[in-house]
């Protein structure tokens, strides 16, 4: 039936009566037809009829394949190629590879002296050569990734207004309430996979945004396809705006969102379910949905609602979590100490600290220790001071982490009364590690630990050159934006850079390989450990706790391996469950890497016989 009504829905679609067949002005028939659930994927057509790797020739002109960025190989194209496509003479007769091509964009790319041109060359380039584009960021990732995410991307979004050029993902507004489901079928793309989604309240550590936060998503999913083999046609970057209390973009004449304040409450958590209920019907229930950016008051409850309903995660929250861990977890080879001997100390409370803390605790607990126990080695502080029992504005995740202890408001008595061995930053204060609380850490601690997380690099609460210059190169030293290589004494360190890259696309492709339908925190225990063992000995030696940036590819290849694994030994995938493992593999991993395809079909295999 259901190939029946798609052959009908072509031939109107083509505006051509059909003369035989079932009668479309029949009732029974238009509600067979109305009803069933795959008829999204009908009569849409998307940009030139290319969809995901589908290409109808009859639909294609030949200058689409110039047009295109999906089809475009620029001057790549081999001169038969040329000719039977009807491009011969649109482009330059010079044939030329795409490694030579790559070339000549990195050469490019250096030519620019600041890094937002750079990120707008970029961008240029994602907008009329796919293929070139991914394959430039996938071969040069310590150079090019600084420019599409991290720090850069923060940049990118204060000026999101002066900078954009081409639509590239969804707006969808508060005024739109209502119709969410109509907007998701605007989409071109009816297979996808992933979705990216910020409501830009809070922008790395730059506060609130609101429209200009589209450079999250749209790098983020950039950074899908280029570190772990996610088609980009699957994913799909998506921008909520309901307003921005930010003033100044208010004012602004090239802001390119809602001029008003935000909505919040009910109309806002109502827009928020609406959406959610939207993305399953249109997409299916295992769409992975990232939310990425939401404020601290948002983010946290909104996971509590949805993770066991959806399949999503919150990277702010459980990706910086996941990669802090990696990194302490590496950091106990140096010290040879265990977890359960570690005190910590965080400077902020807010979605990324707490996300560590909370995973700290999981961590312990999986060792053998209670989780009160765990919990009263993680001492933390916000802007009003020390987290203690008795202060009346703390509750929910904050409650489990407060001390019976005097109410402190300065970072170096905090440091004095708990003693701790690490010390973490998430508070989006640039130097708030002071060479006091640096210089005391130090003598607190042999190899004394210390994490500037905070976003972007202008952020920070310390550099690389304090940590090891006031430790005298003891400082073992972990920050969330790239730092240059420090020479001290004679040695060079390698400073590691805890990127949530290192996690997100391994997830995501684990998740979207093995057809999960809920992320637990168990998913990125998991990957913590995973990334922490493929951090060598040679790393640790410069004092990189995390793998060199070029080899994330593989990371995240590796990370995706184990989330399979560990799916199918705890019945996690529904699918294989209940169905032959064999062809559920083979079927839902087409838009995944060969790589992993081939890993999963052959492990799969295995553990059936």
């Amino acid at each position: 039936m259901f190939k029946r009504c798609q052959r009908l829905g072509a031939v109107v679609a083509n505006g051509v009566h059909s003369t035989s067949g079932p009668n479309l002005q029949d009732p029974s028939q238009r509600i067979i037809f109305k009803m069933d659930p795959r008829r999204d994927r009908l009569t849409q057509r998307s940009y030139h009829e290319v969809t995901g790797d589908n290409i109808c020739p009859s639909m294609v002109r030949g200058v689409d394949y110039v047009r295109d960025p999906r089809l475009n190989k620029g001057m790549a194209f081999t001169l038969e190629e040329r000719q039977s496509l009807g491009i011969h003479g649109l482009i330059p007769p010079r044939f030329k590879s795409q490694e030579e091509q790559v070339k000549l964009c990195k050469e490019n790319v250096e030519r620019y002296q600041e890094d937002l041109n750079k990120y707008i060359y970029l961008v240029g380039l994602q907008d009329r050569n796919e293929r070139l584009f991914y394959r430039l960021l996938s071969e040069n990732v310590e150079q090019m990734m600084p420019l599409v995410y991290t720090p850069t991307v923060g940049l990118a979004c204060q000026k999101f207004g002066l900078i954009y050029r081409r639509p590239r993902g969804l707006f969808i507004t508060i005024h739109d309430k209502g119709h969410i489901y109509e907007m998701l079928r605007n989409w071109p793309e009816p297979d996808v996979r992933a979705i990216v989604v910020t409501d830009g309240e809070r922008i790395l550590g730059l506060g609130d945004l609101g429209s200009y936060g589209m450079g999250i998503p749209v790098g983020k999913l950039a950074l899908y396809t280029a570190l772990a083999g996610i088609k980009p046609h699957q994913c799909l970057p998506i921008q909520i705006d309901v307003g921005t209390n930010t003033q100044s973009l208010l004012d602004d004449p090239y802001y390119i969102g809602l001029k008003q304040k935000r909505v919040q409450g009910p109309e806002y958590d109502s827009f928020l379910e609406e959406f959610m209920q939207a993305v399953v019907r249109r997409y299916g229930q295992n769409t992975l949905i990232q939310f990425e950016d939401f404020g601290n008051h948002n983010a946290f409850r909104l996971l509590a609602r949805y993770r066991d309903k959806y399949c999503t995660f919150n990277d702010d929250i459980q990706g910086t979590a996941s990669v802090a861990l990696a990194g302490l977890l590496a950091s106990l080879r140096i010290t040879k100490t265990k977890m359960a001997e570690q005190t910590f100390l965080f400077m902020g409370a807010g979605e990324a600290s707490l996300g560590i803390a909370t995973l700290l605790v999981n961590a312990m607990y999986k060792e053998g220790m209670a989780r009160d126990e765990a919990a009263s080695r993680i001492w933390l502080c916000d802007s009003r001071g020390l987290l203690v029992k008795g202060r009346n504005d703390i509750g929910g995740q904050k409650e489990i982490f407060a001390k019976e202890a005097d109410q402190l408001t300065d970072f170096l008595e905090m440091v004095n009364l708990a003693k701790p061995t690490a010390i973490i930053g998430a508070s989006a204060q640039f130097g708030a590690f002071n060479e006091k609380i640096i210089r005391r850490m130090a003598e607190l601690n042999k190899r004394p630990v210390i994490f500037a997380l905070s976003n972007p690099t202008s952020k920070a609460e310390c550099t690389a050159e304090s940590a090891y210059k006031f430790t005298d190169g003891r400082a073992i030293f972990a920050s969330g934006s790239p730092f240059p290589d420090y020479i001290h004494n004679g040695k060079t360190f390698k400073p590691g850079q805890g990127n949530n890259a290192y996690i997100f696309p391994g997830v995501a492709l684990g998740v979207i390989a093995a057809g999960v339908h809920h992320i637990s925190d168990d998913v990125f225990l998991l990957a913590a450990k995973t990334l922490a063992h493929q951090v060598k000995e040679s790393d640790l030696e410069v004092g990189r706790l995390y793998p060199p940036l070029q080899d994330i590819r593989k990371v995240s290849l590796v990370i995706a391996k184990a989330i399979c694994e560990d799916a199918y030994h705890n019945g996690k995938r529904i699918k294989f469950k209940f169905f032959n493992k064999k062809k559920i593999v083979e079927e839902k991993l087409d838009g995944t890497s060969k790589s992993l395809r081939g890993y999963v079909k052959i492990f799969v295999l295995n553990s059936c016989m």
